[in-house]
């Protein structure tokens, strides 16, 4: 009895744009509420004090999460030069001050290059990154400051603007998911001589999907979904046989034709479009599921 219940439980992607003040998790605890069903999650952390898309998938979503967690994102924020703060953000402490007073836009604009492209960033430790088993954050209510690795992350677009106060600047990134902005904003003050944080961050798109398209949560319910295929939209299409569609819900490789464009993964969908399964390459000329799902009620 239970397994119907869940079998018959809402399938889709909410694209959701939070307010400050929410945690990603308080989103997903009241989505559950709005939705009617506990199968809920989301795709990718934003900070309580940041706003914009934040991707829920629910019911069989939930197990396609990954392939919304690794798209680009898009944020706007502001930058305040002069100041450092212990969480990188304005939520901190100011840990640090520097008078940037004689600083020109021009100089800004000479060192942002410096942070476009394939760069190493060092995660921040009020984040989720996990260092021997723990969460960086979790150490930094402890007190405890450690040694992080660089990782490799890649800004697409780091488009910066002067506003009327000389020590900030708006924004907007483009970056490959991974990315710390916070760090961005803290990395440019120090290219520039002194420090910076970070403010107003709003995501503004995951991928293809964008602040157009979200919902406020108060307004969220089952007419708020995206369908399964639509949730992965961002990945090329395979659209099967009838006689393939059942291999596919068997879980069985697949020969790699014209069909499948690029390297995967690969959204497989029956012949009215519903979403079969991801399909990953595997040998040689060939493709094998990573996830199925069959189509409930239609979707």
């Amino acid at each position: 009895m239970s397994a119907k219940k869940r079998d018959n439980g809402p399938d889709g992607l909410v694209i959701v744009d939070k307010d400050a003040g929410w945690t990603s998790h308080d989103v997903v605890a009241k989505s559950r509420g709005l939705l009617g069903t506990r199968k809920v999650g989301h795709s990718g952390t934003l900070d309580p004090d940041a706003t914009g898309v934040l991707l829920l998938g629910v019911g069989r979503v939930t197990r396609l999460l990954k392939y919304l967690t690794a798209l680009p994102k898009t944020y706007t924020c502001e930058i305040v030069l002069g100041t450092e703060t212990s969480t990188l953000d304005a939520a901190g402490d100011v840990t640090a001050t520097h008078d940037m007073s004689a600083l020109t836009f021009a100089q800004v604009e000479a060192v942002v290059p410096q942070l476009t492209g394939d760069i190493m960033q060092i995660p921040p430790m009020v984040s989720a990154v996990k260092v021997d088993g723990k969460r960086l954050h979790q150490l930094a209510r402890e007190g405890i400051e450690i040694e992080r690795a660089p990782r490799p992350v890649t800004i697409h677009r780091f488009a910066v603007a002067p506003t009327s106060d000389p020590l900030v600047l708006t924004a907007e990134v483009e970056c490959s998911s991974g990315t710390y902005v916070r760090t961005l904003a803290a990395d440019l003050g120090h290219l520039l001589g002194g420090g910076a944080h970070l403010r107003e961050l709003r995501r503004t798109a995951i991928g293809s999907f964008t602040l157009a398209e979200a919902n406020a949560l108060e307004t969220v319910s089952p007419d708020s979904l995206l369908t399964p295929a639509e949730a992965m939209r961002d990945n090329p299409v395979v659209m099967v046989t009838d006689a393939e569609r059942i291999d596919v819900g068997h879980g069985k490789v697949l020969t790699i034709d014209e069909r499948f464009v690029g390297d995967g993964p690969w959204a497989v969908v029956d012949s009215e479009g519903r979403l079969l399964a991801m399909y990953i390459a595997h040998r040689v000329g060939t493709a094998k599921p990573d996830v199925v799902v069959a189509p409930v009620d239609g979707r």
